[in-house]
């Protein structure tokens, strides 16, 4: 008993001061963003810090090389906890600690904030700093108020909309990767300012760098096998998968060792887990054959994948890109669906490949893969997939907001 009231007042003690912290953070942010921006002092932020990757990686690039030797200004907000290890990874990217006093000053005195997720709703922005929100993905789940419930821990769905309408207001560009997903995003997250019909960022590698070196050379360094055959696995993120708040599960719903008897000898199968559940997912016997890669750059996994085995997320409409065979492997097809979060398409009859709900039929569709290296028939209806939701990806979407950035 006296244990458990020692828990207590220890985690009472830290909520304690985690709200003192960010009452010392709301008002020294109020006076900061009083003083002027400065000009190019541009911050990028992916998945609220947890990497340097997605859409702001590749606007970063691409206004790092227009800008040439003037680059002072260009920083990326990343988290306290991965700071050492992604300043280690990316020693020429200069790095602000999330909510460390340095990062404070350069986030009040922007000039640009390149962002893929959300900020806390109580970190406001300077009046004069332009908010380029970038999004990470072409929506087939409901999301933000198009949502009539919320199941993960720690929220309500009226808290959910409300915090949303509060940051989307601030947003001054939002990316729309084609026409359909701009119509539900302005509908969805309530914006009324201005929407870069441009394609997404993130995609400009899968033209410029789609060819069998590139390709290869990712294959050597990821594999340390440039002619690997490759499978990746991206499942999408259950909302209502977990024991407790903070604690989440992962159900693998096929084995491993009756996968590698459908599949050709030569093959790898890339697993690319949400970042909750990475530490979940047991290949013992198969570490060889079997790589988990929830870290890395998911645009590089799409290039040297063969085949995208996927259920309801968007890497769907990314990997369309490569014209490559995809499989939708949705086990929990009604749940998702018509409980969880349900769907803004049809998507058992658009979706560009074999939807399959049962694992007997999971490894069929695999024999008719590793026999075809595709999926015959599916020929009209990816070609139509193709038109409704990549039609603005062209390789140059980077260049495109380079230039807002830079005032072309």
């Amino acid at each position: 008993m006296h244990k458990i009231k020692v828990i207590v007042k220890k985690i009472i003690n830290k909520n304690i001061i985690k709200r003192i912290g960010r009452q010392v953070l709301i008002i020294w942010n109020d006076i900061m963003i009083k003083f002027p921006i400065k000009k190019n002092q541009i911050i990028f932020e992916s998945f609220n810090g947890r990497d340097i990757n997605d859409n702001p990686m590749a606007i970063y690039k691409q206004v790092k090389a227009d800008m040439g030797t003037e680059i002072d200004g260009l920083y990326f907000s990343v988290k306290p906890g991965v700071y050492q290890t992604l300043k280690e990874q990316y020693p020429d990217i200069k790095l602000l600690k999330r909510f460390g006093v340095k990062w404070t000053i350069k986030m009040a005195r922007a000039d640009f904030w390149v962002i893929n997720s959300r900020l806390p709703i109580w970190w406001l922005k300077n009046k004069k700093t332009t908010y380029i929100q970038t999004w990470h993905g072409t929506p087939l789940k409901h999301l933000a108020l198009d949502m009539d419930n919320v199941t993960m821990p720690g929220t309500t769905i009226k808290k959910y909309h409300d915090n949303f309408k509060i940051e989307t207001a601030r947003w001054d560009y939002l990316i729309a990767p084609n026409q359909y997903s701009k119509i539900i995003f302005e509908r969805a997250f309530a914006f009324e300012n201005k929407s870069l019909d441009i394609g997404y960022p993130r995609n400009d590698i899968l033209y410029t760098d789609n060819n069998e070196k590139e390709i290869k050379a990712l294959k050597k360094n990821y594999l340390g096998n440039e002619n690997a055959k490759v499978i990746l696995y991206a499942p999408t993120w259950r909302d209502d998968s977990f024991y407790r708040e903070g604690v989440y599960k992962f159900k693998l719903a096929f084995s491993f060792e009756e996968f590698f008897k459908h599949v050709s000898d030569d093959t790898i199968l890339i697993m690319r887990p949400h970042y909750l559940v990475k530490n979940s997912i047991d290949i013992s016997g198969f570490e060889d054959r079997v790589k988990i890669m929830a870290d890395e750059n998911i645009t590089e996994l799409y290039l040297m994948s063969d085949m995208l085995i996927t259920d309801y997320s968007s890497v769907m409409f990314d990997f369309a890109n490569l014209n490559r065979p995809m499989l939708f492997y949705c086990y929990d097809l009604d749940h998702y669906r018509d409980e969880l979060r349900g769907f803004y398409l049809d998507f058992e009859s658009e979706a560009p490949g074999p939807v399959i709900q049962t694992e007997v039929d999971f490894y069929k569709q695999l024999d008719i893969y590793t026999e075809n290296n595709q999926y015959p028939g599916y020929e009209k209806r990816f070609k139509a997939f193709q038109d409704k939701f990549i039609e603005w990806d062209d390789g140059k979407a980077s260049q495109k907001v380079s230039d807002i950035i830079l005032g072309k």
